[in-house]
């Protein structure tokens, strides 16, 4: 078993006191900030990499300023991509909050100096995005594990640097029907190099608590009792950060109705709040991974229509997606 020094956990705890005093000074601007629904979408450009074929993929999210509300704006006026084709695989289904490297649109080879500016209407707030090839704006692996909060900004690791996305594989047809009610089995394979390493705050307690041996031991083996304490607590998180951990989550990407999956997903969106169960709140812990790889979730939809799911598979650094279109008829 690997364990920590006395001077790495005294360096984690200065650090965590730090972040904790910060975090009280944001509490109140924080608050005033914070919107339950009514607020418009932010369509965000997160930048461009390049594809093997010599062409481009321009990398879009979102910052959507509601905490519950998840607005729905069909492809058109309201929710569209110039120059060109109007629907370039965006949603039309919102989540809540930051929502990063939602989706991707590949442009040609000699695409140039051009600009593709997406533009979205929310609650009667029009917002744009421009992307461009200009070479500020190009990612790789690491800015985007750095952007999503698995590393420390400017940092990286061999083990980050090795690290490649996970595989989704959808079982099963990728257009299927069902009613309303009705209960629709999906089961998605997920392959991942386990890289990387899987967070656990609960673990890392435990073990120090092994180590240090005295006083402190004893108060460290009482971790479950201060784990569930704070998973009633605040988050004290200054900037974004992520816990590392493979997981697969199905969400809504197209369509209007209410949609339940069970068991339920862990988030995609940037969740801060502790009990959240996103890999953005505090003590979060990767679900187990299932020993053939296939994690089974039922799906039930309230209302007919054609709906687009979309499951990502994230290690915490990098992500893969995977789409299921279901009519959903009375």
């Amino acid at each position: 078993m690997q364990y920590h020094t006395p001077l790495t956990i005294r360096t984690r705890l200065a650090t965590l006191a730090l972040a904790a005093f910060m975090a009280l000074s944001f509490t109140q601007v924080a608050s005033a900030n914070s919107f339950t629904r009514g607020q418009h979408i932010e369509p965000a450009y997160e930048g461009w990499r390049p594809n093997e074929d010599g062409t481009f993929s321009f990398m879009f999210g979102y910052q959507n300023e509601n905490w519950e509300e998840e607005p729905n704006v069909e492809i058109g006026p309201e929710n569209m991509f110039s120059p060109g084709e109007a629907d370039r695989g965006q949603p039309t289904h919102f989540l809540p909050r930051r929502n990063r490297f939602t989706f991707e649109v590949q442009v040609p080879a000699d695409w140039g100096d051009r600009e593709l500016v997406w533009t979205l209407k929310v609650n009667g707030v029009e917002r744009k995005a421009y992307a461009t090839l200009k070479a500020d704006y190009q990612v790789d692996n690491i800015v985007i594990a750095s952007e999503t909060g698995s590393l420390g900004a400017g940092t990286s690791s061999p083990e980050s640097r090795s690290n490649v996305p996970p595989v989704v594989t959808v079982q099963g047809d990728d257009i299927r029907t069902v009613r309303v009610g009705e209960s629709m089995n999906l089961k998605t394979l997920v392959a991942d190099d386990g890289l990387p390493t899987p967070d656990n705050v609960l673990d890392d307690a435990r073990e120090f608590a092994e180590f240090a041996g005295g006083p402190l031991a004893a108060a460290l083996v009482n971790a479950d009792n201060v784990y569930q304490r704070r998973l009633m607590s605040p988050p004290t998180r200054v900037t974004v950060g992520k816990v590392n951990g493979l997981y697969l989550s199905w969400n809504v990407y197209r369509g209007a109705g209410k949609v339940t999956f069970d068991p339920p997903m862990p988030k995609v969106w940037e969740d801060t709040r502790t009990s959240a169960n996103s890999p953005w709140g505090a003590l979060w812990t990767p679900p187990p991974i299932p020993e053939d790889g296939i994690y089974d979730v039922n799906v039930t939809f309230e209302e007919p229509g054609t709906y687009v799911l979309w499951g990502r598979a994230d290690d915490g650094g990098l992500y893969h997606d995977g789409y299921v279109t279901v009519n959903v008829t009375e």
